[in-house]
């Protein structure tokens, strides 16, 4: 009884509303305020704001739902576990990953689907920060970032591979029949870049004051989507990681160039809350991991579609 009541608290903090928690617990509304308010006397704390409407938690109620999310997440593990069998895990992996990883994210899919061909796969776009904090409450089981640039606390790591970065141009650009593009140059283009409030773009403004440059980008945004469409445009040129020229393929009309001396990589890869014991579906994921190189998967496929 208690774990139910639990899952009717969480889904309160999480809707902020009593009629759509009732919804999402597929319950009356009165049962469900009926069940946190046992939950309250067994354990003789108060655990919400009261009022006329959800007004938030009290400070108990927050300790309660970070030790509600444990409890409910080792629950369904155990479940999982006692259910297990050859075939692999149901139920779903959530994953966190960086806007710069979002082109290599299939390779993950594709390595932990071959394995858990029931489970389902969410993945959501998340700043590092975010995936730090999402790993820590148990929104997500794993995320997909940088390992050592910023690096995240109370994490366990996986590197997969290593990013560089490549200059981007439509195929008419006057630098695009170039095979090398100097910093200088590409800085020197009217260029769409992500944010300043994305790592990607620190990394990247970093490697270009490390050469004594400055990068002024004429757009920027936080999703890699805008600057696609505006390299589509063909106004502006881009600076992203190399992993995008798999995203595109040799159908695009756009082209990309490696960039001169300074080429440093970063490291990215899986990382995990450092919690024991893992739940199935991490250990699933570190599972279907192992021995995992995505810089010869990206090679193949680069291969494949030329």
């Amino acid at each position: 009884m208690l774990i139910r009541h639990l899952a009717y608290f969480i889904a309160l903090a999480e809707e902020k509303h009593f009629a759509r928690a009732a919804d999402a617990c597929h319950v009356a509304q009165p049962t469900l305020s009926a069940a946190i308010r046992k939950l309250e006397e067994d354990l003789n704390a108060t655990l919400m704001i009261r009022g006329h409407r959800y007004l938030g938690l009290t400070a108990e109620g927050e300790r309660v739902l970070e030790w509600g999310r444990q409890i409910l997440l080792d629950y369904e593990s155990m479940k999982k576990e006692m259910s297990g069998n050859s075939k692999g895990l149901s139920g779903t992996l959530r994953l966190g990953v960086i806007p710069a990883a979002m082109p290599s994210v299939s390779f993950l899919s594709r390595r932990f689907a071959d394995r858990n061909p029931a489970a389902k796969i969410e993945i959501k776009s998340m700043t590092s920060r975010a995936i730090e904090h999402a790993l820590a409450t148990f929104e997500i089981d794993g995320g997909l970032t940088y390992l050592e640039n910023e690096p995240l606390e109370n994490v366990r790591r996986l590197p997969l591979y290593r990013e560089r970065f490549v200059f981007v141009c439509r195929a008419d650009h006057r630098l695009a029949n170039r095979g090398e593009v100097e910093w200088a140059e590409a800085v020197a283009e009217p260029l769409c870049l992500l944010s300043e409030d994305m790592q990607n773009r620190r990394i990247l403004d970093g490697i270009a004051a490390a050469a004594g440059l400055t990068i002024n980008a004429s757009i920027a945004s936080n999703s890699f989507l805008a600057v696609c469409s505006h390299l589509r445009d063909g106004r502006w040129c881009s600076i992203v990681p190399h992993t995008f020229s798999y995203v595109f393929g040799d159908d695009s009309d756009l082209v990309f160039r490696q960039l001169a001396t300074p080429a440093p990589t970063q490291a990215i890869g899986l990382v995990l809350s450092d919690r024991l014991p893992q739940s199935p579906m991490t250990k699933a994921l570190v599972g279907a991991l192992q021995g995992a190189d995505f810089d010869a998967d990206f090679a193949e496929r680069l291969l494949s579609t030329s």
